[in-house]
């Protein structure tokens, strides 16, 4: 019996984002690993997982969390990485004049005093709209939306990069370019 669709995704983001070594795949700099590997080392780890079943999380899921290779033999996270191996060579791109990220309220007085910082993962993420800053947000407790000053900070230097699923991502965003958005109502 494979597993669920949503077992698998979280299985996927589990070991292509930030643990391969738990079923002993290895990703590339750019996050790629091989499918028939994977789901190889997938079922010898007890985690039943076929190719439709993949094919199925990849087609389906609303934050197209994975990619797969043009010829179909590899699959990676589309971003979200902590793994040392993996550092993705993103294009730089110019962003929208204003990007958001959602976090919980508990965290807003640390985020205003020292910006937002990746944490384990390798970028901090943004998204373009203030409802998915929100639902993200929302994982974490009582959700806050910020408001970040791309077009200032891109004017800065600061270099951004989209992820193939669109999510923005940044080194750092220091708190003068922070500011929390009311999205009540």
């Amino acid at each position: 019996m494979s597993l669920s669709r949503t077992d698998a995704s979280k299985f996927l983001s589990y070991v292509l984002r930030h643990e391969p070594q738990a079923i002993g795949i290895e990703l590339d700099t750019e996050g790629w690993t091989d499918i028939d590997t994977l789901i190889a080392r997938a079922a010898a780890a007890g985690k039943p997982l076929t190719r439709a079943l993949l094919d199925e999380v990849v087609s389906t899921s609303e934050k197209k969390r994975f990619t797969v290779s043009e010829d179909g033999r590899r699959i990676r996270a589309a971003q979200g990485h902590s793994s040392a191996a993996v550092a993705i060579a993103y294009e730089p791109r110019i962003p929208p004049d204003v990007l958001f990220h959602g976090t919980a309220t508990r965290n807003l007085e640390s985020i205003l005093a020292q910006g937002l910082r990746p944490g384990e993962r390798h970028h901090v993420h943004l998204s373009a709209d203030t409802a998915t800053a929100r639902a993200v947000g929302m994982r974490y407790g009582k959700p806050v939306v910020l408001r970040v000053d791309a077009r200032a900070m891109h004017a800065q230097g600061h270099a951004f990069y989209r992820a193939d699923n669109g999510v923005w991502l940044v080194a750092h965003v220091p708190p003068a370019f922070l500011a929390p958005v009311d999205t009540a109502g």
